[in-house]
């Protein structure tokens, strides 16, 4: 299995480099970048690429690791036991009913080679890395209520994000290969943006581009524009009717776009890119 990018998906000569190590040393691949550089959407156009189921795990701040392998619902069993009379406790009886598989169990066993996302795993608490380092490394856990080695049958491929919230442990990131995923330059995010919007009229896509990258590089910004929102931002002009000149002044300086909303998200990198605005037209 190789990847080659895909019709969707505009992919850097280094992060296919890094997709088919990890493809060929069978190791998680860990992306790290910017939140809307496009982490989650690798392995959903890896996974269609190389024709692979995707299992997907989204981590949250209460995520633990023993609810990606699988979880005992004592509970239910408890209530079954005392309806026993309903199927003479048949179901009671068998613990497998109340063994409810997580994520990895369900990669592991697949019966074809899949592929599996987890997807900002930096959110979790920082013991959840070191809570898989057995699972990911040899792909296989306990059940201790079953009283089984769940084994990988196929080594899913396997993707890992981060938003660097936190810090990895080391003997976690030991076990995985590494890729960050640059913010685009202005070719690539131009090749980007043809492929969600390959209509796009000429002028429009250099003012829209001009403009947005005069925001981006504007020093200061507590969050920096990414490419999502700068493709959210051209789906809203196109709606709008929003004509190129709308988004520059008549001497080509910076000015405040149509729907800046869609680019900056707090009020304090709204004020320091309009104060900016306001000291060039002062300067003209």
């Amino acid at each position: 299995m190789k990847f080659q990018g895909s019709s969707s998906y505009i992919a850097t000569q280094d992060l296919m480099l890094a997709v088919n190590a990890a493809i060929t040393l069978k190791r998680p691949l860990l992306v790290k970048g910017e939140p809307g550089t496009g982490k989650t959407m690798l392995a959903e156009e890896v996974a269609t690429a190389l024709k692979l189921p995707l299992l997907q795990w989204h981590i949250k701040s209460t995520t633990k690791a023993q609810q990606g392998l699988y979880e005992y619902d004592a509970v239910s069993r408890l209530r079954d036991s005392q309806l026993s009379d309903v199927d003479g406790g048949e179901r009671v009886k068998n613990i497998h009913n109340y063994i409810l598989k997580g994520v990895l169990w369900q990669a592991f066993t697949a019966d074809e080679p899949v592929a599996l996302l987890i997807d900002e795993i930096d959110k979790a608490d920082i013991e959840f890395p070191n809570d898989l380092l057995r699972e990911i490394d040899r792909m296989e856990f306990y059940c201790y209520e079953t009283r089984e080695w769940i084994r990988a049958k196929h080594r899913p491929l396997v993707f890992i994000t981060s938003n660097n919230e936190k810090e990895l442990p080391d003997a976690f990131l030991r076990r995985c290969l590494y890729h960050y995923i640059k913010f685009p330059d202005a070719t690539t995010m131009q090749q980007i943006v043809d492929v969600h919007f390959p209509g796009l009229k000429r002028e429009l896509l250099v003012a829209a581009m001009k403009t947005f990258f005069d925001v981006r590089n504007l020093p200061g910004l507590k969050k920096k524009p990414s490419t999502s929102e700068l493709l959210d931002w051209l789906k809203l002009l196109l709606a709008e009717d929003i004509p190129a000149h709308a988004l520059h002044t008549a001497d080509d300086k910076v000015a405040v776009p149509p729907l800046l909303g869609a680019l900056l998200k707090n009020e304090q990198d709204v004020t320091l890119f309009e104060k900016l605005v306001f000291m060039q037209s002062r300067n003209r």
